[in-house]
């Protein structure tokens, strides 16, 4: 089985495998920041940590290319980190087992990090070759992107000389991302009233999983499930009926993720267990067929476990499964503009049971302002029709498309130049950093390449290997096409 030190092209590879070789999950990026700063000072290069611990580093121009603009080459150094049930893995402890699986590069059981690992990984491979031509050259590696894209929010002006901007964050070769969806977190709190649960009733703990999941934008479009959704929709149409009596409800581990995996824990009498199975098989196979396409494999399973102590009462309980049944989830609005891109989206991404409240972590997506204002009223108006109150945090804005781009015509005719056919011009829906640094840099010109990645944010993703060896010739061959400064 070749490996991925194999790979072409290897310096890039060569890295990646190093990447993965050092835990970085969102806020403990520490170590491989460590790394890659203890390499720059090695290869004399000039690193800076900024306030909130991005890392620049800088590198000289090649002989006779002293003249162009600089360009920044921009990744982030954190990934997401999602694992299957069944897999024993500490993100912050334990390497990424990546493997080459035909014409892929996966991981066992865990998350890959290839986004953002393949664009870091070009980058560093270009500050460390000696025989690539190109201009003054920046690296800008921030932190904690995918949690809260801290490092783009933090990021002073100042430190950076560039004016042009490539964002090494897009995941399908062959096509030039312009622009993307600005975002924001929504926390739903509602309270909980407990009280005493019949004596005699039997506890069980409910587990949907199966599920894909996948990126809460690039994948929203599919029509995947959302395990909190479905979960809460079983529940809405079953527990008067079966008299239940909910004592937790947990699902999704990131409002990023569109959530594989829920649970729930209840009480019921004994004379509505066999009637419970019965509902539960029923239920499954309605969602199997429901999702025959999009997401086939979805499961329940029911484990009695021990007696509860106590359980949500009856108006807690209600508020709870119609507010979750009520919410919007997936795809809001489709764009007029761009064809096939979601303007507007949410993820019912996190449901977690504390002492006193049930908290539901969403995330908000929308090309417009106005797309998303209108979700956040939306969430407003059935939180309150919920008894349960609502906070949004973390906006960021999007990234607004300028078809006069010099930089994009640049990648568009490089790209037509070594592959004799048109890239596609995309606005992306996610989240991408571009947009906020035109607050400290608003001149600076901006672009989003990538090779292509399936199903980043989940177990299952995956980079395609012979499009991280195109990316990368396009990369080098755009470096030494830019202009001079004028």
């Amino acid at each position: 089985m070749a490996t991925l030190s194999q790979l072409q092209p290897q310096p890039l590879w060569q890295w990646f495998e190093q990447i993965c070789a050092i835990p970085h999950p969102s806020k403990h990026e520490q170590a491989l920041s460590a790394y890659i700063q203890n390499w720059a000072k090695e290869k004399q290069l000039e690193v800076v940590e900024d306030k909130v611990g991005n890392l620049i580093i800088k590198k000289p121009a090649t002989a006779g290319m002293e003249n162009r603009k600089t360009v920044a080459l921009q990744a982030h150094i954190d990934m997401v980190p999602q694992k299957n049930a069944d897999k024993v893995h500490d993100f912050e402890k334990d390497p990424i087992e990546a493997y080459v699986d035909g014409d892929w590069v996966k991981a066992k059981g865990t998350t890959l990090g290839s986004d953002n690992g393949i664009g870091m990984a070009s980058a560093l491979a270009v500050l460390g070759s000696d025989s690539i031509v190109h201009g003054p050259l920046e690296v800008l590696l921030t932190i904690d992107e995918e949690a809260g894209m801290t490092g783009a929010f933090g990021l002073e002006s100042g430190y950076l000389d560039a004016d042009i901007l490539i964002n090494t964050d897009s995941e399908q070769e062959g096509e030039i991302y312009m622009g993307c969806a600005g975002g924001v977190d929504a926390q739903i709190s509602l309270p909980l009233v407990w009280q005493a649960p019949e004596p005699s009733n039997q506890t069980f703990t409910l587990a949907l999983s199966g599920l894909k999941g996948g990126h809460s934008g690039v994948n929203i479009h599919l029509g995947r499930g959302n395990a909190n959704k479905l979960l809460a929709r079983f529940l809405f149409d079953y527990a008067d009926e079966l008299a239940i009596e909910l004592t937790a409800f947990s699902g999704g581990s990131l409002r990023n993720a569109i959530p594989r995996e829920a649970n729930v824990s209840f009480m019921i009498p004994s004379d509505n267990v066999e009637r419970l199975h019965a509902l539960i098989e029923s239920y499954t196979q309605l969602i199997r067929e429901e999702l025959a396409i999009a997401d086939p494999d979805m499961q329940m399973t029911l484990t009695a476990t021990d007696a509860a102590t106590q359980v949500m009462s009856e108006a807690t309980q209600d508020s709870l499964l119609n507010l979750l049944n009520a919410a919007p989830n997936g795809v809001i609005r489709m764009s007029d503009e761009v064809e096939g891109v979601t303007e507007t989206s949410l993820n019912v991404g996190v449901i977690s049971t504390e002492a006193e409240s049930v908290e539901i972590l969403c995330l908000i997506r929308s090309l417009i302002d106005s797309g998303r204002e209108q979700v956040e009223g939306t969430l407003t108006a059935l939180s309150r029709l919920a008894g349960a109150e609502v906070e949004f945090s973390g906006a960021y804005p999007g990234w607004k498309p300028d078809n006069s781009s010099p930089v994009m015509a640049i990648v568009k005719d490089t790209y037509e130049a070594i592959y004799n056919k048109e890239p596609v011009i995309m606005v992306i829906h996610a989240g991408l950093e571009c947009g906020l640094f035109k607050k400290p840099y608003p001149e600076m010109d901006m672009v989003s390449i990538g090779p292509t990645i399936r199903y980043p944010h989940s177990p299952d993703e995956k980079v395609l290997i012979e499009t991280v060896d195109q990316y990368w010739k396009l990369l080098l061959a755009v470096l030494e096409r830019i202009p001079a400064k004028s």
